[in-house]
């Protein structure tokens, strides 16, 4: 089973937390490295979803779909182009067919 392109109507940069120095003071600084932008679906969940999530003390709010990447780690943030949301994932799931079409990513707003 695939993943519908015409779910993915939701442009979605992935970017990564990176240490730097400044080479005169010797400070380190947080920045970002942008990873790459790809097109997803953002999803709230559906109330069903959403009282699971709360009975295991979940913050999850959302899901994002996305076709399948790999080098993908929770310390990432998602962040939705069109609206500037930033979601910080929970995990990435394979889908459940072959585990190389799609990702599943419970997320929270931050």
């Amino acid at each position: 089973m695939k993943l519908n392109a015409g779910r993915l109507r939701h442009r979605i940069r992935i970017e990564r937390p990176i240490a730097t120095q400044d080479p005169d003071t010797g400070a380190l600084t947080e920045a970002v490295q942008i990873i790459g932008t790809v097109f997803a679906s953002i999803e709230p969940l559906s109330a069903r979803e959403f009282i699971a999530a709360q009975s295991t003390q979940s913050q999850i709010t959302a899901k994002i779909l996305m076709r399948y990447r790999t080098g993908l780690t929770p310390d990432m943030r998602l962040i939705d182009v069109a609206t500037g949301t930033v979601y910080n994932p929970a995990g990435f799931l394979p889908d459940p067919y072959t585990g190389r079409d799609w990702l599943t990513i419970p997320c929270v707003v931050a």
